[in-house]
């Protein structure tokens, strides 16, 4: 619950942030730096080693590629197109492509109560695509397009970490090899098409909401991690439920976005969506 709302608030924060007319790449780059920066200065005061074999090098860049780096740009993009609350929506895809993605790679069971579960989820974001009628500006549906690929990544990610994260590491080691992978990727774009954006002492609003960002994301992330290790991809990947409510509920309260009252509707879908989804049993300590 409180990585969901926290979590859902990002997207709110992330329009911010992008106010300021800085170049996606670029604010995604600072979010990805200012994560790797925080996360290293705790791996230092702690003397805990971030573990460099090629194993953990190879999962480092694809989980820096797949849930920082692609979607992370996408969501930059687009929250300049798309409203908060329907940026919050594209999160409930990723249970449903995880879901799919486990039980292909048989990492989870089938489960009818689980099938269910998803398409209490699945009728959530009918309820709430609607009232909002985000589909009915033309121009906005390339950009919902884009984040359904971000949200195709997360899951990746997910069934990534599920299936090759080493017993010898860490949740917080994870995170701080995939924000540094992240960062080293970016870099070459970042010359070569000018993209950095510059922060400049006193902070203005943009600049604020880009390292509060920096500092949610590494926050959840975290925590995030944390739950797809003690209690596998699928439960992990309900949260995208919370979020997307939280998304909705952020977007009201900071943007005066107005809804119907069809979104009450959609969160009673979404709580007996998580209802329905039990965890698996701990299997591993972070």
């Amino acid at each position: 619950m409180v990585l969901g709302i926290s979590w859902g608030a990002s997207f709110s924060v992330a329009k911010i942030a992008a106010s300021g007319g800085g170049h996606p790449l670029g604010l995604n780059y600072w979010q990805a730096l200012i994560g790797a920066a925080l996360i290293i200065i705790y791996l230092t005061i702690g003397r805990i080693r971030l573990p460099v074999s090629r194993k953990h090098l190879l999962l480092y860049f694809v989980c820096g590629a797949l849930g920082s780096f692609i979607p992370g740009v996408i969501y930059f993009y687009a929250v300049t197109h798309v409203s908060p609350g329907i940026l919050a929506i594209t999160m409930a895809m990723i249970p449903i492509l995880t879901y799919v993605a486990a039980t292909l790679t048989k990492i989870e069971p089938r489960s009818f109560i689980r099938l269910l579960g998803i398409g209490f989820g699945v009728l959530s974001i009918l309820l709430l695509v609607g009232p909002l009628d985000g589909q009915s500006d033309r121009s906005a549906i390339p950009w919902i397009l884009a984040m359904v690929v971000a949200a195709v990544c997360y899951a990746a990610e997910n069934i990534v970490i599920a299936s090759w994260f080493p017993k010898e590491s860490s949740a917080i080691q994870m995170l701080a090899g995939m924000h540094i992978a992240a960062c080293v990727m970016m870099t070459p774009f970042i010359l070569v098409i000018d993209a950095f954006v510059p922060l400049s002492l006193p902070f203005n609003q943009s600049e604020w909401a880009i390292t509060s960002l920096a500092i949610l994301s590494v926050v959840c992330y975290g925590l995030f991690l944390i739950l797809i290790l003690n209690a596998g991809p699928i439960f992990a990947s309900q949260t995208a439920y919370i979020i997307t409510v939280s998304g909705v509920f952020w977007g009201i309260l900071i943007f005066d976005e107005k809804h119907s009252g069809w979104v009450w509707a959609s969160l009673v879908c979404v709580l007996i969506a998580i209802l329905l989804v039990t965890p698996q049993k701990v299997t591993r300590k972070t």
